[in-house]
């Protein structure tokens, strides 16, 4: 799907691109195709916010019954009823023992959270790293000014996906004594406050600033090197999306399974770690971790990490380039003169 000049409203698109370029020659490649990079630098920030939404729903919706199996399998103290040895096995057990449509409890929340979030940390990005790379490289691709605009993105993106984290985990777990997102909010609420739903924040950004300049990085670098005109090129979004979210994932499961303890709390764990009241802070979480389960506790559910952030970040990153391709695309022949 790469722009060519064979209308009037192409025209007047190549024309906007070849403006907008970074390098000040023309905005064509060695093969003659437009240079899909230089899209964004026309973008609205609606429409980097647009195609953040649509790629954080999709992303999370479709992998969510593996994002509630790897919930299960990072709890330090399960039920004996709920240990699985492999992502599939849970997925059968659960839906033939708790139900057909248990995997996706929780999901309503997840949607709710992940497309403005997902919004505000795509324009973020976008933004930070075009005007990173400004001071930091002038011109090209900046690995550091990468590494940075994924760091503050994800700032703004977990403080609104936090809340809707600790709501979804506490759904997924077994036994879970909330029946739906609605009823575990007033409970928190009630039983826990207000800062029951950031208590894991810290940990949070701890886990996913590394996580996400890990992403990013990994993913600018990879399409250098698969997709070095920067044309659209889905299989390049795919690919290099997905081997950046797996390297991130397995890199940041310690920091992943603290976080999933705190948002849990899990009482059995708590008990045994002799623990009374709730657990809070990252130091505490990672001796509780170590306490029970020592240095294999930290990777607990690693297999399921890795399976559900590949293709979600595949998922992610091509749904996110096909929305800003076309609606920029969409926008600049609209504005064209006919």
């Amino acid at each position: 799907m790469e722009l060519r000049s064979g209308s009037v409203g192409s025209q007047a698109v190549a024309r906007r691109m070849d403006g907008d370029s970074r390098d000040g020659g023309g905005g064509k490649d060695a093969t003659g195709s437009e240079d899909y990079e230089n899209l964004p630098t026309s973008a609205s920030v609606s429409t980097h916010m647009t195609a953040g939404a649509m790629a954080g729903i999709l992303e999370h919706s479709v992998m969510y019954p593996v994002d509630s199996v790897k919930t299960r399998m990072q709890s330090l103290s399960p039920d004996p009823r709920a240990q699985y040895t492999s992502i599939y096995g849970a997925l059968k057990r659960i839906m033939r023992t708790e139900g057909f449509w248990r995997p996706l409890r929780g999901l309503n929340v997840m949607i709710m959270g992940a497309g403005p979030a997902h919004a505000m940390y795509f324009a973020c990005y976008e933004n930070m790293k075009r005007t990173l790379n400004d001071v930091f490289h002038h011109q090209g691709n900046s690995h550091l000014a990468n590494g940075i605009a994924g760091s503050m993105a994800t700032l703004l993106h977990d403080a609104v996906m936090n809340p809707a984290e600790v709501v979804k985990q506490r759904l997924q777990m077994y036994n879970s004594q909330h029946r739906s997102a609605l009823s575990c909010i007033r409970t928190v609420w009630r039983t826990e406050g207000l800062g029951a739903f950031y208590r894991s924040y810290t940990t949070q950004l701890t886990m996913n600033i590394p996580f996400q300049s890990i992403h990013f990085i990994t993913y600018e670098f990879l399409q250098e090197q698969v997709n070095p005109h920067r044309t659209y090129n889905p299989q390049s979004h795919i690919i290099s999306g997905g081997l950046a979210g797996a390297l991130a994932a397995a890199a940041t499961t310690p920091l992943d399974v603290c976080k999933t303890l705190l948002n849990t709390q899990e009482n059995v764990a708590l008990s045994l770690a002799n623990i009374s009241g709730r657990l809070s802070g990252m130091a505490n979480a990672f001796r509780t971790v170590y306490q029970l389960n020592g240095l294999a506790g930290y990777f607990k559910g690693i297999q399921a990490r890795v399976i559900y952030q590949m293709p979600s970040t595949a998922i992610s990153w091509s749904v996110y380039e096909f929305f800003k391709y076309f609606l920029t695309k969409r926008q600049l022949e609209n504005r064209a003169p006919y």
